[in-house]
């Protein structure tokens, strides 16, 4: 009997007896806290960038103008639109974001005109080149008697090394300002796009690359930061090639080049009291039918001279540690009757000399949300300057 019973255990399949079963291997899979151990956790990038801000709202209205312009001063020097006066106030705001080896700006403001002056050229290391996105509003840029128009989704492209001026309406637009190194092996062919709006699927590619840049800012790590100036210096290049080749299709870089020539004979000469077309024909080796025709967009060599002279003038005028008589100022820019300066003066920018004079106010220092105000290590200018280190 007692045989029989352990018998009968042993051959019966649905016993729960585990001595009874038999050795079966089966797979067992891990449970959700199971398993090998967790590998070792990589801590989160750093986000690489704190950006400059720079803004005129806290400011009382009658300051907010001059702040902007003592801002700006390093890039371009600035003006209320005619009609306007410092004591309504001017809004504007300004963060840039150092990528290394290129500066990323997203700048609001109220409407103004800008000139990159011959004073600045001559005094400032400053010659990068530059791009603008505009998101919304208008400008008008004249380089040499030839003006194009901005506006909404357009990417235009000129040079520091290079004076220009123009206006614009209120405004936002994305900004680079890009060291000349960057572009050292185009400079050539890139000097004949200069002041230019490059279009076509490749401009429209390369502002939708911007886009998802300017979204990512405050995320970007050190790491990020080569490849996107790369990939952004690559675009530019194939965005602006395709304009390079129809100028020159069109002998436009001929004439760059006896331009570029010709100014530098100018703002080398320009208080010279002989400076005229015949001196200028002989310095660079060029007809005077040919120096005219260069020249119509300006309404002649001796009208861009005069002008010249009155934008040093007008400089000259803005510096406070300057003291001269506005007389001497008249006469070093070529006017001996103090009263025909005073008019022409006011003609070109809509204000006299001695108001210009008089307006002049200590500049203000730069205000930033991410440096103390004396951080020099940190101020647009300085990120400007060094950008090429």
């Amino acid at each position: 009997m007692h045989d029989h019973s352990e018998s009968s255990k042993e051959n019966d399949p649905i016993s729960d007896t585990p001595a009874t079963w038999p050795h079966v291997e089966r797979r067992r899979y891990p449970r959700p806290d199971e398993g090998a151990p967790d590998p070792v956790a990589t801590p989160p990038a750093v986000p690489a960038l704190s950006p400059l801000h720079f803004s005129t709202q806290n400011l009382p209205l009658d300051e907010q103008f001059e702040a902007w312009r003592a801002y700006m001063q390093p890039v371009i020097d600035v003006h209320l639109p005619d009609g306007i006066s410092p004591k309504d106030g001017f809004f504007a705001t300004h963060t840039v974001w150092h990528l290394g080896k290129m500066l990323f700006v997203q700048q609001k403001s109220d409407a103004y005109s800008y000139a990159r002056t011959p004073a600045q050229l001559r005094y400032s290391p400053i010659d990068h080149w530059y791009l603008g996105l505009r998101r919304s509003g208008q400008a008008w840029t004249e380089v040499d008697g030839r003006v194009i128009k901005t506006n909404d989704g357009k990417v235009a492209f000129r040079t520091l090394g290079h004076a220009y001026r123009g206006r614009c309406t209120k405004s936002e637009i994305v900004l680079l300002y890009m060291p000349y190194s960057l572009f050292a092996d185009e400079a050539g062919s890139f000097k004949t796009a200069n002041n230019s709006i490059l279009s076509g699927n490749l401009a429209a590619l390369l502002a939708s690359y911007l886009g998802q840049v300017e979204a990512h800012l405050p995320a970007l790590t050190a790491d990020d930061l080569p490849r996107i100036v790369q990939t952004i210096r690559n675009m530019i290049i194939n965005g602006i090639e395709p304009y390079v080749k129809t100028e020159q299709n069109a002998s436009v870089q001929v004439n760059s080049g006896t331009m570029e020539r010709i100014h530098h004979y100018i703002h080398h000469n320009l208080y010279e009291q002989h400076l005229n077309p015949d001196r200028i024909c002989r310095a660079v080796g060029i007809s005077r039918t040919r120096l005219y025709q260069l020249f119509e967009p300006n309404g002649g060599v001796l009208n861009y001279i005069r002008k010249q002279r009155l934008q040093a003038a007008y400089e000259t005028l803005q510096n406070p540690t300057n003291h001269d008589r506005i007389l001497d100022i008249a006469q070093t820019a070529g006017f001996d009757v103090a009263a025909n300066f005073t008019r022409a003066f006011t003609n070109e920018f809509g204000i006299s000399p001695s108001e210009v004079r008089k307006s002049l106010i200590p500049s203000h220092p730069e205000i930033t949300d991410a440096a103390p105000k004396n951080d020099t290590a940190r101020s647009f200018e300085s990120w400007l300057r060094n950008l090429d280190l």
